[in-house]
C-alpha cells in the first residue's frame, strides 16, 4: 500500500476536522475504518442519507451503528435499526446492548417486545412498517432508521414492505440503507435520492479479505484461476481444462465404440493408436474432504448443501467416519454453551429434537444448519462457529443471509439448486453472496472458496461465475388490500395513487420507458425516411405497399390453413380476388420504378410493426403500480369496504378494522370476521384454522386427509372459509387481479393437537416435519391470532387471545433475548 501524498495527508486532516463525530466513533473502534465506512459516517454526519453497496463481510454495518451513535449524541433522538429475519435482530439486538446497556435499547419482532421505549430499537422491517400506519407514538423523536440489508427488497413475497417503509418514513428522518453489492447501486440511489431527498451513495467491490478460489478434484485443491494477482485478469488454469478435454474424449471414445460394435462410423486409420481411458475422477467423500482441509489448515468451514436432508447426511457422515476436530478442553466449553443455551427446552421435547445426538455431534466439532432446525439449536450452531469450538458446518443457503458466521473457507458441493420446480444453475449473485463467507477479517489473510469437480463441469463457466458482479436489485412491490386501505385512511385516493407512483417499481418502470420511446424516437426517424425513399409520382405508395402486404398475409395464411371448411376458403379466395383487384387497379402498379419503391415499403413495414410493440409495451408500463391500486379499490368497493363519491373515497367500518390487518390472506381473514364464519370455534379450533390461512405448503403437500381434520365447528368453519376463498378468488379474476392459493390445511390437525397440549413427539409425526419448521409456522400462526385478538369483537378476540397462549408454549415459547 503507498503512502499518501502530502495533499492526501491535508485533505484527510481536513476531513476530520470537518467531522468530529466521525473520528470519535473510528478512534474508539479495534480497528481502523476503511475508505467507503469513513465516507458512509461523513455523508451522516453532514445531514444526509446514505446507501452503502458492499460485499459480505466488508463491514458495512459500522455505518449503520455510527446512524445509533449520532443520534445517542443528541437527548430525546431515537435510532431505529431493521433487519429481516428476528434471528439477525436478535443478534443485532445482543450487540448494540453490550455498547449502550440494557435500558437504552429495546427488540420489537412480533413476537417479542422487550423495552418497546427505548431510544434504540431492533425490529423486523414489518413492525417499522406497521408502526408507521398506525402512526406509534414511539415514532417521535426518531431521526435515523437503518435497514439492514435492503437488498432484500427484491424478495417476492416480503419486498414490498422495505418500499412502504421507505416512502412513508417522516421527511426529517435519515435513512441508512446497508446492502450486498448489487450492479445497479447508482438506480436504487437515484430513487432513494428521488423519494427520500439528498442521498449519498457509496459502492464498495473490494473485499476486506482476498478470496481464493480453488476447484477439488479427487484429492487435490486446484486453482481456479492461474493469475494469482485478481480474478479481473487471470485465466483459467489450464491443468483444469486439460482434465475437461479427457472427459470429453471419454465421452467421444464412447461414442466411437458404440458405433464400431453397431457397425457404424468410420475404421481409424493404418497406425491409429488409441490412447489410454482417462483417470477416473472420483469425488472424495465428506469425511475425507474435511480432512483434507484440516490438513491444509482451512477450518473452519462451511459447506453449502442445497437441501436440508443433505445437511443432515452429511453429518451424519463425519459421524460415521470417526472423525473428531475438538480438544477435551473444546468438547467441555461446548457441553457448557449448550447447557446454557438450551436449558429452558423442556426435558420430555428433548429425545423427540434429536438432542443428544445433536450435542455428540458438537462435540466432534461438526453441526448442520437450515431453515428446519430448532431456532434454539441454530443459535447455539451459531455461537459455537463463532467461538471457533464447532470447525465444519454443513448449510443450506438460507445461512447466507445476514448471520454474522464468517469462515476461513466455503466449499460448494454443486453449483446447482432445486427451486421447487427444477435443479437450475445457482447465479453469479448468489456465488458471491455464498463465497463472500470466506475469510474472516482480522484473523485470515485471505478466505478460500472450494468447488467441487462434477462430471461434465466446466472450468470456463465457473470462472465466468466467479468473476461476474451482475445481482442488479429489481423491485418486487405490488400494493395489497391492507397497504391501500391504509393509504386512503391517511391520505385519500389521488394522494395515494401519487404515493405508490413514487415506489421502485414504478421508477424502473419508467427508466424503461424512457430508454423504449428513444427507441420509438429513433424508429420514427427511420420510418420517415423509408417513406420518403417510396415515393411514388404515380400515387400513395404506402397505401399501395399495405394492400401488397395484407394481399401477402392472406395468401399465406390460406395455404398455412388447409384444414378449414370450405366455405371459409371461398369467403378468403373472395377477398384475396378483391385486394388483387385493387392493388392492379391501382395508380402505383404501373410505376417502372414498383419494385424498388416495394423493397424499401417491406423495410417501413417491418419496423412499423416493432415500433406499434414497443408503443404498446410503452402502455403497459406506464402507471402499471397505480393501475393495480384502481383495481384492488375496485375490490374494495364491490365488498364494501371503502365507498366511493367521485375521485374521493371513505372507508366503512370493515374498512377501518382492515388497516390493522396484514399478511398475504388480509381480504381473506376480513371477510371472514365480518361474516362471523368463525364465531362458534374453540381456541384450538381457532388456532388450526389460523394455522390454515399462513402455512405454505411445499410442493403438493398443502392438502390433508379430512379425516385427519379436527371435527365439529372446525369443519364447517373450514368448508365456509373455503368457499368465502372461491368466491373472494372469483371476484380478483374479474378484476384482473391475479388471487391467491388456495387454503392449505396441511398443518391443522398437527396445530390443533399442539393447541390442546400433546406432546412435541406426537405433534412432529402427525405434522410429518421438522421441529424448526413447526415452530416457525407456530409463530406465524400466534401473530395472526395477536391480529385478531386485536380486531376482533367480543368472545372471538377472547378466544383468539386464549388461541395464541396455547400455542405459545413449550419450544415455541423458547426465545434467547
Amino acid at each position: 500500500m503507498t503512502e499518501p501524498s502530502p495533499a492526501e495527508r491535508y485533505a484527510a486532516a481536513r476531513a476530520d476536522r470537518a467531522h468530529p463525530q466521525t473520528r470519535a466513533f473510528a478512534d474508539a473502534q479495534r480497528f481502523t475504518l476503511d475508505d467507503f465506512q469513513i465516507a458512509g459516517c461523513h455523508a451522516l454526519e453532514d445531514g444526509r442519507s446514505v446507501l452503502v453497496a458492499a460485499p459480505t463481510g466488508a463491514g458495512k454495518t459500522i455505518v449503520g451503528e455510527f446512524a445509533v451513535h449520532l443520534a445517542m449524541q443528541t437527548p430525546n433522538q431515537k435510532a431505529f435499526y431493521t433487519t429481516p429475519i428476528k434471528a439477525l435482530s436478535n443478534q443485532k439486538f445482543r450487540e448494540l446492548q453490550d455498547v449502550y446497556g440494557e435500558d437504552e435499547v429495546g427488540l420489537l419482532t412480533g413476537d417479542t417486545n422487550i423495552n418497546g421505549g427505548a431510544r434504540v430499537l431492533v425490529m423486523t422491517t414489518e413492525v417499522l412498517r406497521n408502526m408507521l400506519y398506525a402512526d406509534s407514538p414511539a415514532l417521535r423523536g426518531l431521526r435515523y432508521v437503518v435497514m439492514d440489508e435492503v437488498h432484500y427488497l427484491a424478495d417476492r413475497f416480503r419486498g414490498a414492505v422495505w418500499e412502504e417503509v421507505i416512502i412513508h418514513l417522516p421527511a426529517d428522518v435519515r435513512l441508512v440503507s446497508l446492502s450486498a453489492t448489487v450492479s445497479n447501486a447508482e438506480e436504487f440511489g437515484d430513487w432513494l435520492d428521488t423519494v427520500r431527498g439528498d442521498t449519498e451513495v457509496i459502492v464498495s467491490e473490494t473485499r476486506p479479505v482476498p478470496l481464493e478460489q480453488h476447484v477439488l478434484v479427487r484429492g487435490d485443491l486446484l486453482p481456479l484461476f492461474d493469475d494469482r494477482a485478481g480474478v479481473a485478469t487471470a485465466q483459467v488454469n489450464q491443468e483444469l481444462m486439460r482434465i475437461r478435454g479427457g472427459q470429453a474424449f471419454a465421452a467421444n471414445s464412447a461414442y466411437f465404440d458404440g458405433r464400431r460394435k453397431g457397425g457404424g462410423g468410420r475404421r481409424p486409420k493404418p497406425g491409429f493408436k488409441r490412447p489410454g481411458p482417462p483417470r477416473r475422477l472420483e469425488r472424495i467423500d465428506r469425511p475425507e474432504v474435511v480432512h483434507l482441509l484440516e490438513r491444509s489448515n482451512l477450518l473452519p468451514a462451511i459447506f453449502f448443501i442445497f437441501s436440508r436432508a443433505g445437511c443432515e447426511g452429511a453429518v451424519q457422515q463425519v459421524r460415521r467416519s470417526g472423525l473428531r476436530l475438538t480438544t477435551a478442553e473444546e468438547r467441555a466449553e461446548i457441553r457448557a454453551v449448550v447447557a446454557s443455551r438450551t436449558g429452558a427446552l423442556p426435558d420430555e421435547d428433548l429425545a423427540a429434537l434429536g438432542y443428544w445426538e445433536w450435542v455428540e455431534n458438537l462435540e466432534r466439532g461438526v453441526a448442520a444448519h437450515h431453515a428446519g432446525l430448532l431456532p434454539a439449536f441454530k443459535e447455539v450452531v451459531e455461537e459455537l462457529f463463532q467461538r471457533k469450538l464447532v470447525k465444519v458446518v454443513f448449510a443450506t443457503e438460507t445461512l447466507a443471509l445476514g448471520i454474522n458466521m464468517p469462515a476461513r473457507t466455503v466449499v460448494l458441493e454443486k453449483l446447482e439448486k432445486f427451486n421447487g420446480e427444477a435443479r437450475v444453475a445457482i447465479t453469479s449473485g448468489e456465488y458471491t453472496q455464498l463465497t463472500g463467507r470466506a475469510g474472516r477479517r482480522g484473523i485470515d489473510v485471505e478466505g478460500h472458496a472450494v468447488v467441487q469437480w462434477t462430471e461434465g463441469m466446466d472450468p470456463q463457466a465457473v470462472a465466468a461465475l466467479a468473476s461476474r458482479r451482475t445481482y442488479p436489485l429489481n423491485s418486487s412491490f405490488r400494493p395489497t388490500y391492507n397497504m391501500a386501505v391504509n393509504l386512503i385512511d391517511q391520505f385519500g385516493r389521488a394522494r395515494a395513487r401519487q404515493i405508490l407512483e413514487s415506489s421502485f417499481a414504478q421508477f424502473q418502470a419508467d427508466r424503461a420507458v424512457v430508454g423504449l420511446a428513444r427507441q420509438v424516437k429513433d424508429a420514427e426517424e427511420s420510418l420517415a425516411g423509408y417513406a420518403k425513399a417510396m415515393t411514388c409520382e404515380h400515387g400513395d405508395f404506402t397505401e399501395y405497399s399495405a394492400i401488397r402486404r395484407d394481399l401477402s398475409d392472406l395468401e399465406k395464411l390460406n395455404r398455412k390453413d388447409a384444414g378449414a371448411s370450405r366455405g371459409t376458403r371461398e369467403q378468403r379466395q373472395r377477398e384475396i380476388g378483391g385486394l388483387r383487384r385493387r392493388m392492379q387497379r391501382h395508380p402505383c402498379h404501373r410505376c417502372p420504378d414498383r419494385e424498388q419503391h416495394a423493397r424499401w415499403a417491406e423495410r417501413y413495414w417491418k419496423l412499423r410493426r416493432q415500433t406499434d410493440k414497443t408503443r404498446r409495451q410503452i402502455e403497459n408500463r406506464t402507471g402499471t403500480v397505480a393501475r393495480v391500486f384502481d383495481r384492488i379499490i375496485e375490490v374494495l368497493t364491490a365488498l364494501d369496504y371503502v365507498r366511493l363519491d367521485g375521485d374521493e373515497a371513505t372507508l366503512t367500518e370493515a374498512g377501518r378494522r382492515m388497516r390493522r390487518i396484514y399478511g398475504e390472506r388480509d381480504l381473506l381473514v376480513a371477510e371472514s370476521l365480518r361474516t362471523g364464519i368463525w364465531k362458534n370455534l374453540d381456541a384450538a379450533s381457532l388456532a388450526a384454522l389460523a394455522c390454515c390461512l399462513v402455512y405454505e405448503p411445499r410442493g403438493n403437500d398443502g392438502g390433508a386427509d379430512p379425516r385427519s381434520l379436527p371435527r365439529g365447528a372446525f369443519r364447517l368453519a373450514l368448508s365456509e372459509t373455503e368457499d368465502l376463498w372461491a368466491r373472494l378468488d372469483d371476484l380478483e379474476q374479474d378484476h384482473r387481479l391475479p388471487g391467491s392459493e388456495p387454503v392449505a390445511t396441511g398443518l391443522a390437525a398437527a396445530m390443533h393437537m399442539w393447541a390442546r397440549g400433546a406432546l412435541l413427539d406426537s405433534v412432529l409425526v402427525e405434522a410429518d416435519m421438522a421441529a424448526g419448521d413447526f415452530v416457525r409456522w407456530a409463530k406465524q400462526t400466534i401473530d395472526l391470532l395477536d391480529q385478531l385478538s386485536l380486531v376482533a369483537e367480543g368472545e372471538l378476540a377472547r378466544t383468539a387471545r386464549r388461541a395464541l397462549d396455547a400455542v405459545r408454549r413449550g419450544v415455541v415459547a423458547y426465545s434467547s433475548v
